[in-house]
């Protein structure tokens, strides 16, 4: 294609950066005031959002919340940056990365936003359309190039080994512990985490012992109670260490995270006394047992039942896609109470314990059975479906004591639970990247090491800023969370996006390696399988969309 004969920059860097990326925001802001009021106009009957509508455009609300999506990441991404700039940290790699991070998505909210392989969200689906001037066109034509794309690359072959691809912008604390659990996830989860997904085996308790004795189970639980009483940001940085190694040891904590938010927020004294500090030392391990056959994200509709006899209650019904079930002590179990009810009223959560299984008989509790579902990926704790038949739960340990509020007490653990999962994505993408890397260092074709041709190192160029930028949106999430704001909106956006980017890097580091990624004895074939549950559970992607397209509209 001809050029018009102006000369690019000689230097990968624009020298007015800083002023681009600030100017650039406000431009990004009208563009979603205008799609925002579009999708109201299209979803809206007597100034109510009509469900019915919202499903029938749906395509465009989902786009709307792609859109916000990019508008929250890129401010955070330029936040992070003038935070670092404040402390005299940002520096040549965190500027490439600031600078082709814009490039790119502005480019995407000018030409499209990728919501999946197949799927495209444009401006035109809204009604609109954007012809970028000032900053926004500048940091568009200028910003993602492959200078710069080279630049950023060369550095980030400097700095292999280092935790991140760039400065994280994160506290001295939060850096000490990303050291010790990535020091730990090096020595003790790495050697060995792909012979577990092979041989398809659970993680050995002697990993859980060590994990506990970490306190991963109770970090974020109050001293009061046992824990650590550390921030949410502490728990993004371990789950995303930890995945890294392995998404399975990452997401052991989640069985925990997520039982002591169900107890903390609405448990009674007598059982945040009983069940928090055992949670903290791992003496007990919990799993959630929510979902249902038919019902999957539709938790509300679910029919398994728990009928009131004498003092405690008795279980019947069917779950699936149950985490971890087999030797766990403790099971956050969602049932109906009230039969007259067909929606989430009348859903109550019980405390329901189980005998831990063994290999030979992985479901020994009476009432209760098992069978394990076979995976592609996200191995190490197994998945099964679970029947009940009178299965017996003590009245104590109904949540909370009172019926009926089930749905309400698990609602309370969304933000928790999304935010920790775009950290296991985080993970999941940096491991993909830095595998993908290797590979590309230390293969070589045509002469030289494949990281040298500009396709390949692109790649990992795009991998290393789209990281950056779902990290800075998952650790604003999580200050948001630990500063008592709520921030169901951000962690829903958080995990959009994480979840993209962990498949985006693990497919691209899969194609770095050709033929061999597609063997199983190459550490991306696993990464690549366990990066793909990220788009599913707690809460798929198109779930996610449409919860944040409804918090947007409402």
């Amino acid at each position: 294609m001809a050029h018009d004969g102006a000369e690019m920059p000689t230097t990968a860097i624009l020298s007015d950066l800083a002023e681009l990326t600030a100017a650039a925001l406000p431009q990004v802001e009208g563009i979603l005031a205008d799609a925002t009021a579009a999708v109201r106009a299209l979803v809206e009957r007597d100034g109510k959002v009509s469900g019915a509508a919202l499903e029938t455009h749906q395509f465009a609300a989902h786009a709307l919340s792609w859109l916000a999506t990019y508008a929250e990441a890129l401010r955070q991404l330029n936040a992070w940056a003038v935070r670092l700039a404040e402390a005299d940290s940002l520096g040549e790699m965190e500027r490439l990365i600031l600078q082709i991070g814009f490039g790119e998505y502005l480019a995407q909210i000018a030409g499209g936003i990728p919501m999946s392989q197949g799927e495209i969200a444009r401006l035109s689906d809204l009604g609109l359309s954007w012809a970028p001037d000032g900053a926004a066109a500048t940091l568009i034509a200028r910003g993602n190039t492959p200078a710069a794309r080279d630049r950023l690359v060369q550095l980030m072959r400097e700095n292999h080994g280092r935790a991140t691809f760039g400065a994280t912008g994160l506290d001295d604390e939060l850096e000490m512990i990303r050291d010790q659990f990535r020091r730990y996830a090096e020595e003790r989860v790495v050697p060995n985490a792909h012979d577990w997904h092979l041989k398809d085996e659970l993680i050995p308790m002697e990993i859980i012992s060590e994990l506990a004795e970490l306190g991963v189970f109770g970090l974020t639980i109050p001293e009061d109670f046992g824990g650590l009483g550390l921030s949410k940001a502490s728990m993004v940085v371990v789950s995303e260490e930890l995945s890294r190694g392995y998404i399975g040891v990452g997401s052991l904590g989640t069985r925990s995270e997520i039982a002591a938010e169900l107890i903390l927020c609405g448990g009674t004294t007598e059982q945040k006394a009983q069940w928090l500090p055992k949670l903290a030392s791992g003496e007990i391990l919990p799993t959630a047992v929510f979902t249902e056959p038919n019902t999957g994200s539709d938790l509300g509709s679910l029919r398994t039942r728990a009928v009131k006899v004498g003092d405690d209650w008795e279980v019947t019904g069917n779950k699936t896609w149950i985490t971890h079930a087999a030797r766990t002590h403790v099971m956050t179990l969602l049932a109906r109470t009230d039969p007259a009810t067909t929606d989430y009223r009348g859903l109550s959560m019980f405390l329901a314990e189980k005998t831990p299984g063994t290999d030979a008989e992985p479901f020994p509790t009476p009432g209760m059975t098992g069978g394990e579902i076979e995976v592609l990926g996200y191995r190490g704790m197994k998945e099964y479906e679970l029947g009940f038949d009178g299965f017996r739960v003590k009245g104590e340990n109904l949540l909370g004591g009172v019926p009926g509020q089930g749905f309400k007490q698990l609602m309370q653990t969304f933000e928790s639970a999304r935010i920790q999962t775009a950290a296991r994505a985080i993970g999941v993408a940096q491991s993909a990247l830095e595998v993908g890397m290797q590979y590309a260092e230390d293969r070589k074709q045509f002469g030289k090491s494949l990281i040298a041709f500009p396709r390949v190192s692109g790649k990992l160029a795009m991998m290393a800023v789209e990281i950056m930028i779902a990290r800075q949106l998952t650790y604003h999430s999580a200050w948001q969370k630990d500063h008592d704001k709520r921030c169901d909106l951000e962690a829903g956006m958080a995990k959009l996006l994480g979840a993209r980017v962990a498949w985006a890097a693990a497919d691209n580091a899969l194609q770095i390696h050709g033929g061999n990624g597609f063997a199983l004895e190459y550490r991306i074939s696993r990464i690549l399988c366990d990066a793909r549950i990220l788009n599913i559970f707690e809460g798929a992607a198109e779930i996610q969309a449409q919860v944040i397209a409804r918090r947007l509209l409402d």
